[in-house]
């Protein structure tokens, strides 16, 4: 009973008391006169419509009943009972004897008030506080670091309050939380720092920069950075860098992150360094997807070198997929196109569209976007479009072939290792007596139009 009575829950303490009453018939009179007084006792609710002077009226007459009682003697021949009234009327030395069932200060202050002055004014806190704590610590032990941020709460010092509280509390969860509120309800002076941020916008970056510091819990950093106007985006910045890009799944969180706050360096940046891992891994199509993605056309043409170097080792392409949909993509670098457009040779080869296939063979020699390494492998491919039964090459087109050739063995540095290499040599010859042999068709047949 009296642990609800020193927490004000009268209900409840009303409810004990009738089990006592039930075991105790002589004091029957005694329990329902202090029930009535309980169950009087005005309290402020939520949608009553009642004036703080009408509650103040109220509970002064009450108090009086109380009182009243208490001076008659009604209760003195049950100790229990005495003591709860006296708790009623708010006497300090009644409430200290129930010291242990109160357990800090702040209770003792809440009870105190409730039955002495439960309409006090938010100024007087301050000093209600102070004289509750003298009385119930009594001397005999030190504030607790808690005891001072309260202090300083009910003597309205937010500033004071945010410093003990940075001091004492292991992270900056409850302070960024707490200057946020109050600075959004006008409560907080905010006053600029030295290095230009006020104190909300310093604590929320606080708290962020160490949620970047956690595996899992980064992402909700982003969200608090967003919140801080002036060096948010700063800071976000220079935490996304430094986040350990995994997997690729990750990297693409951060990626949407970047992308969707503009953060343009940010994203090349990522781009960059997937496509550097999967590269490191051999992974070609993931290291040319993020290169495409990163818009760096040097790391493309770099990719894009070692598809074709693959491809003359192998004889195929990997991630054919990715080659067949590259789109405007391709644009990127003179390499990659001609990546893309060679594969596109190769596809209309094998669904023997064989004239749109030699067309576009001659463009890449003679656009002068193919490597110079890979002439002889083009000139090689049209091998068999020379050898077909129908002529493909018209008069022109060989003519142009003949030149790439001729530049190709006339260009070469190392023309001497090239002509003593029996394999480079034979692909020569042969390419050169499928040139002839296709000119000599060409003149017949082009020769043969005419005359009828």
């Amino acid at each position: 009973v009296d642990v609800f009575v020193l927490q004000g829950r009268m209900d409840e303490a009303r409810h004990l008391l009738s089990k006592e009453a039930s075991a105790n018939p002589t004091s029957m009179n005694m329990y329902r006169i202090l029930d009535d007084l309980m169950k009087k006792m005005p309290v402020p609710s939520h949608g009553n419509t009642q004036t703080l002077t009408e509650l103040e009226l109220k509970w002064q007459h009450w108090h009086e009943e109380c009182q009243r009682y208490l001076q008659d003697g009604t209760f003195a021949s049950n100790p229990h009972m005495e003591s709860i009234c006296k708790i009623l009327l708010g006497d300090e030395d009644a409430i200290l004897e129930k010291k242990e069932l109160m357990t800090t200060w702040y209770h003792f202050l809440v009870t105190r008030l409730l039955y002495s002055h439960p309409t006090v004014k938010p100024l007087e806190l301050r000093f209600y506080a102070q004289s509750s704590m003298d009385l119930f610590l009594g001397g005999e032990s030190s504030p607790e670091p808690l005891d001072l941020i309260l202090m300083a709460a009910f003597e309205f010092e937010m500033h004071q309050v945010i410093k003990e509280c940075s001091i004492v509390l292991s992270n900056w969860w409850f302070v960024a939380h707490l200057t946020d509120l109050l600075d959004h309800c006008k409560l907080l002076q905010s006053h600029n720092l030295y290095f230009g941020s006020n104190m909300r916008e310093f604590l929320l970056l606080e708290y962020a920069s160490g949620l970047f510091s956690h595996h899992s819990l980064w992402q909700l950093g982003v969200d608090y950075f967003d919140h801080c106007p002036e060096y948010g985006r700063v800071y976000l910045e220079l935490h996304i860098e430094r986040i350990p890009l995994s997997t690729e799944q990750k990297a693409l969180k951060v990626l949407r992150i970047c992308e969707q706050r503009q953060m343009h360096e940010q994203v090349r940046s990522i781009c960059k360094i997937m496509a550097m891992k999967a590269l490191r891994n051999n992974r070609l199509g993931s290291a040319l997807s993020w290169s495409i993605r990163a818009k760096d056309a040097a790391f493309a043409t770099l990719i894009s070198d070692r598809f074709l170097k693959d491809y003359c080792e192998r004889g195929c392409f990997s991630d054919l997929d990715l080659i067949d949909n590259l789109g405007p993509s391709m644009l990127l670098s003179d390499r990659l196109t001609f990546l893309g457009k060679y594969r596109e040779f190769h596809r209309l080869y094998g669904e023997k569209r064989f004239p749109e296939a030699a067309r576009l063979l001659l463009t890449l020699m003679t656009a002068h976007i193919a490597p110079c390494s890979f002439w002889m492998t083009l000139l090689t491919d049209a091998l068999p479009l020379l050898e077909q039964k129908e002529v493909i090459f018209s008069a022109e087109q060989t003519y142009e072939l003949m030149r790439c050739l001729e530049d190709l063995t006339a260009g070469n540095p190392d023309k001497q290792k090239f002509q003593d290499d029996d394999v480079e040599t034979t692909k020569v010859e042969m390419l050169r007596l499928a040139l002839a042999r296709n000119l000599a068709r060409v003149i017949v047949k082009e020769g043969t139009m005419e005359g009828s």
